[in-house]
C-alpha cells in the first residue's frame, strides 16, 4: 500500500535556475558515490562507485537500474545503529528484493519483512534466516502460512479473524507454535510533515481500534491453540519524516496493550489457570513487541529534505518510553519498518534519449517533450501516485536556455510520463543519457511488460566495478511462458 494515492502533487518550492545548476547533482537525492567528474578523461560525465554511467550503458544497455552497494549498506548500518541493533530494523522486501539484496540485508544484521509467498521464497532461497523474518499480508494463502510456520518465521502479523483460525489449524498440523502480532488501525495517518488524528479505518488492512475489533482479535490470538500473542503492529503512513504521528499511534496502541493485560488477567482469574497460559490455548501469551511500521521518508526532489535517521530514532524511542509509562505497562521492544528509506536512494534508472520535440501548448508557448527508451513499465509511480522525480543528463554537461520540459516514455499511453514538469537546458539531444534518481523502491518491484517492453536489468556497482545483479528480461523469456 502506498498512501500517496490520497495526496495531491506538491508543486516545487524552488525551480532550477540555470544550466549550471542543472548540471550540479543534488547529493541528497542520488546515491552517495554518484558524482559528476570535474577533471580527467571522463570530465563532465557522471560516475557511480567510480564507474562511468556511459560504460554501464554501453555494457548493459538501456534502460537499466543501477544500484550503489555502498550506499545501500551504509543506510542499513545507520538505521541499525540508530535503533540499537539491526534486529529491530525490518527491511521492506516489497520495495525491492533479489537474492543479492537479501544477502546484503542479512550481512548487515537487519530483519526482513515479506508480504507475499514469493517474497518469502526469494528470501529463503538467498539463505536469509527465517527467525529474522516478519510475515505480512491481508490475504495469506494456506501455502504461505504453512511455509512461514514450517521454516520458523519469527513473527506473523495477523490481519483477520479468518487468518487466526487458519493459522491455528496450520500450526496444529505441523506441531508448531507461532508467534504473532495483531495489526491495528489506530485512527492515525501520517503524511510527510503532517499527521491527522482522525479515523483512517476504511481500508483493507488491520483491525479497528475504535470499534473494539483489535481487542477482540488480540484475545482471539490469546485463546487460539498454537498461536502466541507477542504484541501489536500498525502502519500510520508513508514518506514520514517526523516521530509525532508515531507517538500518537504508540500512545493508542499501548492503551490497548493495558486493556489486553487486564482482560487476560480477568480471564485467567475466572478460569483459575496459569496466568501465562491462554484459556483453551497451549501457547503462552508474551506481550513484548510493538511494531510501529513505517515508512521513513526520502528526498525525491532537490527541495525535499532527507530523513535525519538519528534524530527520528531518538525521538521515537523516547516517545514510546513515555507512552508506556503513561499507560502503566512495561516498555516494549520497538520494531521499525523504514520502507523505501534503504533501497530508494541507493538506485538510479539510466535511459537513452530518443525523440525530442517541441509542442505548442498556447499562443507562443511551447513545452519540450523528451522521450526515453523506458517509461511506465519500469516506473509506474508517476502515473499511479503523481510521484515526482529528479532527472539529469549523465553523459556530459549541457548548456543553453532552460525550457519547460516533460520526460516521457515510449509506451502507447498518454499518461506515460516520468517527469511531468522540469526545466531542462535546450541542447539535450537524441543519444544523450538521462538518469532519474531515487528509483530503488517500488520501481523494479512494480515493473511490467506493457507493450512487450521487457524488464530492464539491475546492475550493482561497488569499488569501481559494475556487475549484473538481475539480467534483462528478453522476448524469448516471454515466449517461453506460453504453451
Amino acid at each position: 500500500m502506498d498512501p500517496e494515492t490520497h495526496l495531491n502533487s506538491t508543486p516545487l518550492r524552488r525551480r532550477t535556475a540555470n544550466a549550471a545548476e542543472f548540471n550540479a547533482i543534488p547529493a541528497h537525492v542520488y546515491p552517495q558515490t554518484l558524482r559528476r567528474e570535474t577533471a580527467g578523461e571522463h570530465r563532465g560525465e557522471v560516475t557511480i562507485a567510480g564507474v562511468p554511467l556511459t560504460e554501464i550503458a554501453e555494457t548493459f544497455g538501456t534502460p537499466a537500474f543501477v544500484m550503489d552497494e555502498e550506499d545501500f549498506r551504509t543506510r542499513c548500518r545507520r538505521l541499525a545503529k540508530a535503533f540499537g541493533g539491526g534486529h529491530f530494523v525490518h527491511y521492506a522486501s516489497k520495495a525491492f528484493l533479489s537474492k543479492t539484496v537479501a544477502r546484503w540485508v542479512m550481512d548487515e544484521g537487519l530483519s526482513l519483512d515479506v508480504a507475499s509467498l514469493g517474497e518469502l521464497q526469494v528470501a529463503l532461497a538467498a539463505g536469509f534466516p527465517a527467525e529474522r523474518i516478519t510475515v505480512h499480508g491481508n490475504n495469506k494463502s494456506p501455502e504461505f502460512l504453512r511455509l512461514a510456520v514450517s521454516e520458523g518465521a519469527e513473527l506473523i502479523v495477523v490481519d483477520s479473524l479468518q487468518e487466526i483460525e487458519a493459522l491455528s489449524t496450520v500450526v496444529g498440523e505441523l506441531g508448531k507454535t507461532q508467534d504473532v502480532l495483531v495489526r491495528v488501525t489506530p485512527g492515525v495517518h501520517v503524511d510527510t510533515h503532517e499527521f491527522i488524528a482522525t479515523s483512517h479505518e476504511d481500508q483493507k488492512f488491520g483491525f479497528s481500534l475504535a470499534s473494539g475489533a483489535a481487542h477482540h482479535a488480540a484475545m482471539a490470538c490469546h485463546t487460539a491453540d498454537g498461536v502466541r500473542l507477542r504484541g501489536l503492529h500498525c502502519h500510520v503512513g508513508s514518506q514520514v519524516f517526523e516521530a509525532a504521528g508515531f507517538a500518537l499511534a504508540a500512545e493508542r496502541l499501548l492503551g490497548l496493550w493495558k486493556q489486553l493485560l487486564d482482560s487476560i488477567a480477568t480471564l485467567t482469574d475466572e478460569h483459575a489457570v496459569d496466568p501465562s497460559q491462554g484459556v483453551g490455548s497451549d501457547a503462552p501469551t508474551l506481550l513484548d513487541t510493538l511494531d510501529l511500521g513505517g515508512g521513513y521518508g526520502i528526498a525525491y526532489m532537490p527541495d525535499q529534505e532527507a530523513l535525519d535517521v538519528e534524530e527520528v530514532a531518538s525521538e521515537l524511542k523516547s516517545k514510546v518510553r513515555k507512552a508506556a509509562e503513561s499507560a502503566g505497562v512495561p516498555e516494549p521492544t520497538l520494531n521499525v519498518e523504514p520502507g523505501r528509506a534503504i533501497a530508494g536512494p541507493s538506485m538510479i534508472t539510466l535511459y537513452r534519449v530518443g525523440t525530442v520535440k517541441d509542442v505548442e501548448v498556447a499562443d507562443g508557448i511551447s513545452r519540450r517533450y523528451i522521450s526515453v527508451d523506458g517509461g511506465m513499465s519500469d516506473n509506474i509511480r508517476p502515473a499511479l501516485y503523481q510521484a515526482e522525480y529528479d532527472c539529469r543528463v549523465a553523459n556530459r554537461e549541457v548548456a543553453g536556455e532552460l525550457l519547460p520540459t516533460r520526460i516521457v516514455g515510449s509506451h502507447c499511453e498518454s499518461g506515460d510520463v516520468l517527469v511531468n514538469d522540469a526545466l531542462v537546458p535546450e541542447d539535450v539531444r537524441p543519444g544523450d543519457l538521462l538518469m532519474i534518481g531515487a528509483t530503488g523502491a517500488y520501481c523494479y518491484a512494480m515493473a511490467s511488460r506493457y507493450n512487450m517492453m521487457t524488464r530492464p536489468p539491475v546492475v550493482r556497482v561497488a569499488d569501481g566495478e559494475a556487475r549484473l545483479m538481475i539480467r534483462r528480461e528478453t522476448i524469448d523469456d516471454v515466449l517461453a511462458l506460453e504453451e
